[in-house]
């Protein structure tokens, strides 16, 4: 009887899980995690704090990364309010 019901349970939640579920999004934090985790684990056996740090981090720069290619050429030196002009000579 117990496995009818989880055979049952399982037929209702498979669907449900696979339709809610998203790609990941991780870039950068694999990379910073696997850092993280080892320069925790040397710096005083705190591997699990490294390794969420390093994702942290990690994924920051990757979002940083990716804002700088996507930009125009030249438009991280530009001005972003134009020069105020001061009175005409007439």
């Amino acid at each position: 009887m117990k496995s009818v019901a989880f055979a049952a349970a399982m037929l209702v939640a498979l669907p449900a899980l696979a339709i809610g579920s998203a790609p990941a999004d991780a870039k950068g934090c694999l990379k910073g995690a696997v850092v993280g985790g080892v320069a925790g684990h040397y710096a005083g056996h705190h591997a699990v704090l490294g390794a969420i740090g390093g994702c942290v981090v990690g994924h920051h720069m990757a979002n940083e990364k990716a804002k700088e290619q996507t930009a125009p050429e030249g438009a991280q030196n530009a001005p972003s309010v134009p020069p105020a002009q001061g009175p005409s000579p007439n």
